[in-house]
Order: C-alpha cells, then sequence, then structure tokens
C-alpha cells in the first residue's frame, strides 16, 4: 500500500479578540473594509474560465440571540435563530420578536440579546504569490488559514494591528 507524501505546507493562525466586536455593525464594517480597501494586497485571477475579485466573501453567518422574560422580568425560556445572510439576521430578529404564537408558546416577551449574537464571514483572497487562502473574521477571533507564506501571516496581522476592535 502506498503512502501518502507531503506536497505542501499550509499554515493557520487565529487571533483571539480580548473583547468581542461590539456588534452586528461594527462587524459588517471590518468586512465591507477587507473586500472594497483590500489592505492585504490581493490581486483578481482566473480559474475555471471565471475572473475573480481579489478578495470575496465565500461564506457568512449570523446568529441572533433571544431571551423571553415574563411580566415580573424573570427569563421563561431562550432561543437562536441563523441566518445566511445580513439582510436575513435583520430581518429574522424583527420576525421573532413579532412571532405573537412563539411569544405565547414562551410566555414571555422576546428581547434580543444583542450582547450575546455571533457572527462569522469567510473571506477567500488570492495573494500576488500565486496564494488562496482563507481570513475567518468573527466576533470573538479571526482566523488566517491555507497560507504557506509567512508574509500573508504578518500583513494581517499588521492590518488587524490597525483595527481598534481587532486587538
Amino acid at each position: 500500500m502506498a503512502d501518502f507524501t507531503q506536497n505542501t505546507i499550509v499554515k493557520s493562525a487565529i487571533r483571539r479578540l480580548a473583547d468581542p466586536i461590539a456588534d452586528i455593525s461594527a462587524f459588517n464594517t471590518i468586512v465591507q473594509s477587507v473586500i472594497l480597501n483590500n489592505p492585504f494586497g490581493c490581486v483578481s485571477y482566473m480559474s475555471s474560465g471565471a475572473n475573480h475579485p481579489p478578495v470575496q466573501k465565500t461564506r457568512e453567518t449570523y446568529t441572533a440571540k433571544f431571551k423571553y422574560q415574563d411580566a415580573n422580568a424573570d427569563i421563561v425560556g431562550r432561543g437562536n435563530e441563523s441566518y445566511g445572510t445580513l439582510a436575513g439576521f435583520n430581518d429574522g430578529i424583527a420576525a421573532v420578536i413579532a412571532n405573537t404564537a412563539n411569544n405565547t408558546a414562551h410566555g414571555g416577551t422576546p428581547i434580543h440579546d444583542a450582547d450575546n449574537d455571533s457572527f462569522s464571514a469567510t473571506l477567500k483572497c488570492h495573494d500576488p504569490n500565486g496564494e488562496l487562502y482563507f481570513v475567518n473574521l468573527s466576533r470573538r477571533q479571526v482566523t488566517v488559514s491555507s497560507y504557506q507564506d509567512d508574509a500573508i501571516r504578518t500583513r494581517i496581522e499588521t492590518w488587524a494591528d490597525g483595527v481598534a476592535a481587532l486587538a
């Protein structure tokens, strides 16, 4: 039986944030800034006959947390809802709060527990050296994965050092 032979050295690195990103608006601002301003110096590329931008969002997940309180402000239930888009997240929060049947079933009034929401976005980046790598931004950490050249991690680390929310 043949053995597997290593042919690349792929790395990943994680920065755990001292404090979670404040809210969905701050998170979205950071993600959109990377996509629009390309602080990593990525370049567009062709693959399978299609042109790809230097940085593109490949995945996003937004989870809204809720707690249900009775007339005495006691917590009588909890819930969470996950969405694949920011628009879905925002619309979903309004829908949960307006869902009378669900509120009755919980026996309380829903409160959006925004401090405990979670969200993440994965960005695919194409380095000038030809490498494709991923940057995953979440409320509590930033992960760089599938890179080989340490200069990539250094560029992202330098950028993150300049973004107060990513300290």
